[in-house]
């Protein structure tokens, strides 16, 4: 299974201008319920108001809610996030189910050279335990193994995330490590915790 038109050749042709919005666009459909598509900067008020509604519940992992505080602060972060597309590391897909947005998935880099990817991810807090995330996830992760050719794909998460690291372990990662002191979470230090899966390990 393949997002299109994702292809390494298809990226390499890709620009993104923020003004006049001439983005490179792609839609998969998961399941009947579930469809990602490539953030675009319409979907800036969708993303701005499901974080806002699960601020207190996603801020306990993701600090960064705390710097986005309005739509024009969510079309900046789109902004972002297509110039990562058309410099070719990775993209951000926006998670549709029954027709509304609910989360993101997304490569935090993608190494060519080393032929590895880092994912990440969030949920809305009311589509938690039907499956979305693992589906979603699955997809990128059949994506960077069979169209991309990567050999490696790691998902990082902080220890006592039980919800985040519950995807990995269900899609046969392997539990390679702790890395102390992380990163700094509402005042303290957190460790993360990290997963691998190889692409000879993938079935």
């Amino acid at each position: 299974m393949a997002i299109r038109p994702l292809t390494t050749d298809h990226i390499d042709r890709v620009y993104y201008r923020v003004q006049d919005h001439a983005e490179a666009m792609f839609s998969h459909r998961i399941n009947e319920q579930t469809e990602l598509r490539l953030m675009e900067r319409h979907y800036a008020g969708d993303l701005f108001k499901t974080i806002d509604v699960n601020r207190e519940y996603l801020r306990a992992w993701h600090p960064w809610v705390d710097v986005l505080r309005s739509v024009s602060d969510a079309e900046k972060v789109i902004a972002a996030w297509h110039q990562q597309y058309a410099n070719n590391r990775g993209f951000y897909a926006g998670i549709w189910f029954d027709g509304r947005f609910c989360g993101i998935v997304n490569h935090l880099n993608v190494d060519w050279l080393n032929r590895i990817t880092v994912l990440s991810y969030w949920l809305d807090a009311k589509h938690q335990g039907k499956g979305i995330m693992t589906a979603s996830c699955r997809t990128l992760i059949e994506h960077s193994f069979n169209v991309w050719k990567l050999n490696r794909v790691t998902i990082e998460c902080v220890t006592e995330n039980a919800r985040s690291r519950a995807i990995p372990e269900r899609l046969g990662f392997k539990l390679e490590g702790i890395v102390r002191e992380a990163e700094w979470l509402h005042g303290r230090y957190a460790d993360h915790v990290i997963y691998g899966l190889l692409r000879s390990e993938y079935a």
